[in-house]
């Protein structure tokens, strides 16, 4: 393949998925804000009797989409450096690769990490430790689940996680492989390191409220802030600190209250 034609194939691609995922995001926000709406209904009518497969279904797909409203828009630049790199490798007598199959690679992830989030959710609703809102009703839980996430911002594998975040070049370019096959493994292999630097700040949607949109969008634009910005600017250090403070705060408030 010539390098005017995989320059060709690379923008058009570029086009049609940043269109895709742009329209793709929009539709999970909408649902989302759709969701919200009846969404203390359905848990006030749940209370804590035994979830059905239906409810369990359904608190599954509520948590698949939000996570692709989510952690999709923080993964555009990954996606863009695959595409490039991709290009390249087109030149060097290999086909071209859809962005859209390193995209599902994150996509499965995120759909794992949305299964275990929906376990959680449904342990905790049995023990009567959620509102009908999906927020924390017990002192503990929240300021267990601020400490931890901000004890997470320190770990070392955080670090490691954030960094292939921050600074994906080299990671896609050395572990590049092509075919469909390769892009979905990749996909798969950098989204666990974005799934490792965010697993703990999407548990705090049981602090802030799992369908409080505002807070949906608020721990979404952290997670894309953190990723974008330098790391010499120890953001996730300074917001380890402040969730840690929360967190105690958050307990101390409990016990007055």
């Amino acid at each position: 393949m010539t390098a005017a034609n995989s320059a060709t194939l690379a923008r058009r691609d570029l086009v049609l998925l940043l269109g895709a995922l742009g329209g793709l995001v929009v539709l999970c926000w909408l649902y989302l804000i759709e969701a919200s709406r009846g969404m203390t209904d359905m848990n006030a009518a749940m209370g804590v009797k035994p979830w059905s497969k239906v409810d369990f279904l359904l608190m599954f797909a509520m948590w698949a989409v939000m996570m692709v409203g989510m952690m999709v828009p923080t993964a555009i630049r990954s996606v863009l450096i695959f595409i490039q790199i991709g290009a390249r490798a087109a030149e060097r007598d290999r086909s071209f690769v859809s962005g859209y199959w390193f995209t599902l690679g994150y996509v499965l992830i995120w759909t794992f990490f949305s299964a275990a989030a929906t376990v959680l959710q449904w342990f905790l609703d049995q023990a009567a430790l959620l509102s009908p809102m999906l927020v924390s009703s017990s002192a503990f839980l929240g300021a267990f689940l601020l400490i931890s996430a901000g004890a997470w911002q320190f770990s070392p594998v955080k670090d490691v996680c954030l960094r292939h975040c921050q600074s994906p070049v080299m990671y896609l370019a050395t572990h590049f492989r092509p075919g469909i096959s390769g892009a979905v493994s990749l996909g798969i292999q950098h989204g666990s390191y974005c799934l490792g630097c965010c697993w703990l700040l999407m548990s705090l949607l049981f602090v802030g409220g799992v369908m409080n949109l505002v807070w949906i969008a608020a721990i979404t634009a952290f997670v894309l802030i953190e990723k974008l910005l330098p790391a010499t600017l120890r953001v996730s250090r300074l917001s380890g600190w402040v969730m840690i403070v929360a967190g105690v705060g958050y307990l101390a408030w409990g016990f007055v209250t």
